[in-house]
């Protein structure tokens, strides 16, 4: 009987294919970050059983765009870069379980095939999308990371725009916002192979960074505008009030997570 093998599908002899490594995955990324507030039943109809809202500032919205560089162990991605680089954009809400807050990516958008299946794995919502945003340098006309320096970040999906933010720095912070700075609380659902057959994998997990490096966070002001679209919903989360913008790059590793309970039935 033939053996196959790889993390993930295909699984081949080799198991060269599988289109992740096993984790741990490092990640060296540049964030631009938007927090705003919208209507907390907007964000409690993203909440399936049993996470709750949030008790402070149950309304609060971080959209985020980020421009990765990601690897394995190995790093071989690295020399490779096709395989390591690509970019997402996703929508970050905060939720309660058991008296414990979590943050939770509602909505997220990717380039590349490698990090949507990091993400079914992870429990994000991945779909394709097209992101795009201004990225600093030295040198040029290239945005310095100074005060008054203007990034612009675009997100568009099956070939209509969802979001486009103008972001301008104003000094440094302390932090790069408070929506995205809790553990994941993440539902990892497939659905069963017979009709009728309900969910064949539903589990409500934990996941979070198995450590993590930053630089100087800088904060300042958005221009934020959201777009209707027919197979998106982000603009149900509409912009009620502003809080703030920030950049900064981060340095990331994943490697799993832990299993907070069984998941409630949500196949309707």
């Amino acid at each position: 009987m033939a053996t196959v093998r790889g993390y993930f599908h295909p699984k081949t002899a080799t198991g060269n294919s599988s289109l992740i490594p096993a984790p741990p995955w490092h990640y060296s990324g540049d964030l631009l970050t938007v927090e705003y507030r919208t209507d907390p039943a907007r964000v409690r109809e993203l909440l399936p059983e049993p996470l709750e809202l949030a008790e402070e500032d149950p309304g609060a919205v971080a959209l985020i765009w980020a421009d990765w560089q990601s690897c394995s162990d190995s790093r071989e991605e690295l020399l490779d870069p096709v395989r390591a680089q690509y970019k997402e954009a996703f929508a970050v809400v905060r939720c309660s379980y058991q008296g414990r807050t979590y943050s939770r990516c509602v909505y997220i958008w990717v380039d590349k095939d490698f990090a949507i299946a990091r993400g079914l794995h992870q429990g994000y919502p991945k779909k394709l999308g097209s992101i795009h945003q201004t990225r600093p340098h030295p040198y040029g006309p290239a945005p310095r990371i100074e005060s008054g320096a203007r990034f612009g970040a675009t997100l568009a999906c099956a070939d209509r725009r969802l979001a486009e933010a103008v972001i301008t720095l104003r000094e440094p912070a302390a932090d790069n916002g408070f929506v995205n700075g809790h553990p994941m609380a993440h539902h990892r659902w497939l659905p069963a192979i017979e009709k009728g057959g309900g969910l064949a994998l539903n589990e409500l997990i934990e996941t979070g960074a198995a450590s993590f490096e930053a630089g100087q966070p800088w904060t300042g002001d958005a221009e934020l505008e959201l777009f209707e679209a027919p197979t998106e919903e982000l603009s149900r989360l509409e912009i009620q009030e502003p809080i703030a913008a920030y950049y900064r790059q981060v340095g990331v590793v994943w490697d799993g997570g832990r299993l907070l309970a069984p998941g409630a039935d949500t196949t309707g």
